[in-house]
């Protein structure tokens, strides 16, 4: 059998298959890019197509698994969401005292801004104000369970220290406390991500409750 002519197919190198994701790892991937393009500062608005070239693959690739852009957010959502309330339970589990517990949540917040600035955006909004309606909606509701979340540990807190009006105390503090953490969010995001929202924490929650 005569030998193969140099340059022939059998001589030449094997392009590596491209490896395929894993079922559920391409969401994953474009959730993170998302999240990662939103941490530039003064980022404008994310088009799908932008979003597309960062992962190197068509915009038809990402609509096999997000049915639009609106839902891609709602992706990110849904992990604030579901980071941040565990941390809450947990919080609530292991401190008895309702001021302690109120202060560990405001600072666990800030904390996962801190670690998290592209979700910061989605947070205060800023990301989201080019995007469907329900995602601010659904953001409202999450500071709004936040608040809930805190005037329970406070109320505990009004119990115990003999408030005539455990409720309204609870509710203005829970109040003040919401308004800081979204404030600090709100500056944090505006600010390039430069100043961080857990600046002098402890000197301003001391001075909170």
């Amino acid at each position: 059998m005569p030998d193969e002519a140099p340059g022939s197919a059998a001589e030449q190198p094997q392009a590596p298959a491209r490896k395929r994701p894993k079922p559920g790892e391409r969401r994953v991937q474009i959730l993170q890019a998302l999240a990662a393009m939103l941490e530039q500062p003064g980022a404008e608005r994310i088009t799908t197509a932008a979003l597309a070239a960062k992962l190197d693959v068509s915009e038809a690739a990402l609509y096999r698994h997000f049915a639009s852009k609106a839902q891609m957010f709602e992706g990110l959502i849904e992990f604030i969401e579901q980071t941040v309330f565990t941390l809450v339970n947990q919080i609530a589990e292991r401190e008895q005292a309702g001021t302690a517990q109120a202060a560990r949540t405001v600072g666990m917040l800030l904390q996962f801004a801190e670690k998290n600035p592209g979700m910061t955006r989605v947070m205060v909004g800023d990301a989201l104000v080019f995007e469907n309606e329900r995602l601010q909606q659904r953001m409202n509701q999450f500071f709004d369970k936040i608040e809930s979340s805190l005037k329970q540990s406070l109320r505990t807190a009004a119990d115990g220290d003999g408030s005539a009006t455990p409720s309204l105390d609870a509710q203005v503090r829970a109040s003040m406390l919401t308004a800081f953490v979204v404030g600090r969010l709100q500056r944090f995001a505006r600010s390039g991500f430069r100043r961080a929202p857990s600046e002098h924490l402890e000197a301003s929650l001391a001075r909170m409750l």
